[in-house]
């Protein structure tokens, strides 16, 4: 019922929806009748190219009329709409090479690889090293979604800023959970994980949640398919456990091509636009350098340039 009253206010909002030339918040502004959304999948350490992407968004004044975050991704939507521009970039950049932040060390302190807790409530929360400021966050007036997986239907699930709460991101630890290097998340008594799982790159959500236009921010090369030899992988270890799941984690590689295929055509469309590295420098999931990661944040910040004529036009 949230999630359709939701859609009812922005359905309406829509005609009397006002933005600056810049499509900032808080100034002078003229009516706009189409609906902006922005899409970040997520991918681990290389999502630090989609802090880039959204830092240059604050820069040029950019916002959205929705934000839908996968994963890493989530992280950075929450830190855009809070305003807090280069917080995400000292997570990826500084604190990831902390042991308690990830290492296989925390496997054995009671964690996994990712020590979610530490990066979303010794880091992140009210009195933190670099809390986030949810309360700005929470002022935002569009549409958040949350992606994540149900751990026992392995069917997609959506959260929204209503379900954060101060000292409470279970919500962010449940998009970003992935199999095996994230410990699972329980909300409501249900289990759920990697959002990525269930619906990787979520643009028949945006356009469900009413878009007409939509920046989609891939974190590896447009161009280059992902194969499904790591998820088959995985699969196999909580096939048991959690067989939805690992039957999701076989078909993710799959979805996920044929998505951004479709997105490919859509921006021939002008319906949207996709934002994507040429190169991810070396950076993947769980495998970062200070260089490599110094370099997938410029080339976000730099292919992000684009964005603002495309939400203006």
């Amino acid at each position: 019922m949230k999630i359709e009253q939701e859609l009812l206010a922005v359905s309406l909002s829509r005609f009397e929806y006002w933005a600056s030339p810049t499509l900032g918040r808080g100034q002078n502004r003229k009516k706009v009748l189409q609906m902006i959304g922005y899409i970040d999948v997520g991918g681990g350490m290389r999502d630090i190219y989609g802090s880039g992407v959204l830092d240059r968004c604050i820069d040029d004044a950019v916002s959205f009329d929705c934000m839908i975050g996968v994963s890493a991704g989530a992280a950075n939507v929450l830190s855009f709409l809070a305003g807090q521009r280069g917080r995400n970039y000292v997570f990826f950049h500084d604190y990831s090479f902390r042991k308690e932040y990830m290492s296989f060390g925390n496997f054995f302190r009671g964690h996994r690889f990712f020590n979610l807790d530490y990066v979303y409530n010794t880091l992140s929360g009210v009195g933190g090293e670099y809390p986030l400021d949810l309360i700005k966050a929470k002022e935002y007036d569009g549409l958040v979604n949350i992606v994540t997986t149900d751990g026992r239907s392995g069917e997609v699930k959506y959260f929204t800023l209503d379900d954060i709460r101060p000292n409470d991101f279970t919500v962010i630890k449940a998009t970003c959970a992935l199999p095996i290097f994230c410990k699972e998340q329980v909300i409501d008594g249900r289990v759920y994980f990697d959002g990525g799982l269930a619906n990787p790159i979520p643009l028949d959500r945006a356009f469900e949640l009413g878009c007409d236009k939509v920046v989609l921010t891939l974190t590896r090369p447009v161009a280059i398919h992902r194969n499904s030899v790591r998820d088959d992988r995985t699969a196999r270890f909580i096939e048991h456990q959690y067989p939805a799941v690992a039957e999701a984690l076989h078909n993710r590689a799959a979805l996920y091509n044929e998505t951004a295929d479709r997105a490919l055509e859509l921006q021939e469309e002008g319906k949207v636009l996709v934002i994507a590295p040429d190169d991810t420098c070396g950076v993947d999931t769980l495998k970062k350098t200070k260089e490599g990661l110094q370099a997938l944040y410029d080339k976000g910040y730099a292919d992000a340039a684009k964005i603002a004529e495309f939400v203006r036009g």
